[in-house]
């Protein structure tokens, strides 16, 4: 299975930091949020990995390369300053995902998520890691009954930004900037999304406040 790491967001919530940095590249516990991610992947066995990226994008392959360091082989989407969102930029990379169904992860979270776990052939066009609601986004996105995606239910979770993905959720996709999230919700209506919940570590790390507090509980862990 090939991964992509999202890493094309401009950081607004993050400025003055992401002024002169991707935020894919702010540290925390010794390594780029990025370097977590390619570590995490690569020791879960996923070396096939595309980056996207944008806004001071060279930075980015400046410090990971070729992927050979990490025991993982890189290819990159590069957009420019274009703003082609998460659906857009996924669609945009999909000759070098391939055919076969491929994980996604967005850079801006950090997870103890077990990626070996999840499912190569999801039954659907989908496969969503769902999280308990953060304190910044209470109402949630999406509930899970039976194993299966619904946009509505009595109990509503989040959208982790971890994801298994068939490029067919795309077929009436045209290339420029567009959300994911009316692609999944469209497939979710059908019975085309399954999912499961991740009880373990998850931080969104959008704000510098989020980023200090990773920064102390990756301390606290030594």
């Amino acid at each position: 299975m090939k991964a992509m790491i999202l890493a094309a967001g401009r950081g607004e919530r993050m400025r003055p930091l992401t002024d002169t940095l991707p935020k894919p590249l702010l540290e925390a516990g010794g390594r780029s949020l990025i370097e977590h991610h390619v570590a995490a992947l690569a020791g879960n066995g996923i070396t096939e990995l595309v980056v996207n990226h944008a806004h001071l994008g060279e930075l980015i392959e400046d410090r990971l390369g070729d992927g050979a360091r990490y025991g993982v082989r890189i290819s990159y989407s590069r957009e420019g300053e274009h703003r082609l969102e998460t659906g857009g930029g996924i669609h945009r990379a999909l000759p070098l995902l391939g055919d076969e169904p491929f994980l996604i992860v967005n850079g801006d979270v950090w997870t103890d998520f077990p990626y070996a776990t999840l499912p190569r052939q999801p039954r659907g066009l989908a496969h969503l890691v769902l999280v308990a609601n953060p304190p910044h986004h209470p109402a949630g996105d999406f509930a899970l009954a039976d194993g299966l995606v619904a946009n509505d239910g009595p109990e509503r979770l989040t959208y982790s930004g971890i994801a298994v993905l068939r490029a067919q959720l795309f077929a009436d996709c045209s290339p420029g900037a567009f959300p994911l999230a009316p692609l999944l919700r469209a497939a979710a209506e059908r019975g085309q999304v399954s999912g499961e919940v991740h009880r373990g570590t998850w931080m969104d790390i959008g704000t510098p406040e989020s980023l200090r507090a990773l920064r102390e509980t990756l301390a606290a862990q030594g």
